[in-house]
This record gives C-alpha cells, structure tokens and sequence, in this order.
C-alpha cells in the first residue's frame, strides 16, 4: 500500500518556493525529500509557485508599461532596455530576441526579468510567461540535482544548503569576472 502525503507537507515546500529569493529552492528539495515528497510532485510545486508569480507579477509589469508610454524619460530608459535586451539575446540565439535566448536570460538572472524581456520583444502574456518559466524550470533542475547530488556526500542538509547557496551567488560573479578578462586579452 503506498502512503499518503499530507497536504501540509506540499504546502510547507509551496512556501519555500515562493519565497522571492534564490535561498527557496534548495531549501525546498532538502524539506520535499525529507517530507517524503516524489521529485515530479517537488517539479510541479515549484512550476505551481512560478504560475503564481506570473500572476502576481504581471499586473506590475503592465502598469509598469503603461507609465514608460507615458513618461518621456522612462520610454526613451524603455527604448534603451528593449535595444539591449536584443544585443544580449543576440549571444545566445543569434539576432533578435528569440525564444532561446529569452529562455536563457530567465535561466541566468530570474524569471521576472526574462518576463521582462520576453514583453520587451513583443511576446504576450501566455508566451512571455512560458518562456521565463521554461528558463526558471531549468534553473530548477540544476540546482534540485546539485542540491540531491551533493547531500548525498554530506548527509547534512544545512551543509548541502549553505555550499549551494554559497555557490548560486559565487558562480555567476566568477563567470563575469572570467569572461571580463577574457574580453580584455582580446
């Protein structure tokens, strides 16, 4: 006979994965198998707090439109924003800010400014969203691996935390440093 999860379970790891902050995911996947939780139920968790986001997050997102339209100074800041987004789209799919290259920018900052950008290109609510969720899903999945991955050497899920967390935020600053130096020697 399987055993059933208690709702409060999936609603404890729910919330970690809200939380607007890198620190949720690892958090979450530690206390979903601790919980007892399948990974496809923690994949579908963490999907369900990306839809909330969108609908939270949208709203500001629109208004924030409609103010730069109306504000000199923010449409030409708006303008700015909308060129470079395509010049670094363009690194990841060519020219334009194609769905890739969207889905990349979501995967390597968040998914409100791959929302951002996908609206920045034109695309509208429904593919905007897919595409900054697609990029934050992926980000998911490296970092619920790593993070399953690494506990089982460390058998100590704050150790497990800290080191993922600790590399979340170190990663990207030693990527930029070394891709800075890089475009020095060229």
């Amino acid at each position: 006979m399987t055993e059933v999860i208690p709702a409060t379970n999936m609603l404890s790891v729910l919330k970690l994965f809200l939380i607007p902050v890198g620190g949720g995911i690892p958090a979450g996947v530690m206390l979903a198998q601790a919980k007892g939780l399948a990974w496809p139920v923690t994949a579908l968790l963490y999907l369900f707090s990306d839809i909330v986001l969108a609908i939270a997050f949208e709203p500001v997102l629109r208004l924030l439109s409609v103010i730069c339209g109306k504000v000199s100074f923010l449409s030409r800041f708006a303008a700015a924003m909308k060129a470079a987004t395509a010049r670094s789209v363009s690194h990841f799919s060519g020219t334009g800010a194609g769905p890739i290259g969207l889905i990349m920018i979501a995967f390597g900052v968040d998914p409100m400014t791959g929302r951002a950008s996908a609206h920045a290109a034109g695309h509208g609510f429904i593919a905007g969203w897919a595409i900054a969720i697609a990029g934050d899903m992926l980000y998911f999945a490296v970092i619920a691996i790593s993070t399953l991955r690494l506990n089982s050497y460390f058998k100590d899920p704050n150790t497990t935390m800290l080191i993922i967390l600790g590399a979340m935020f170190s990663v990207p600053l030693l990527v930029r440093f070394i891709r800075s130096k890089r475009l020095q020697r060229a």
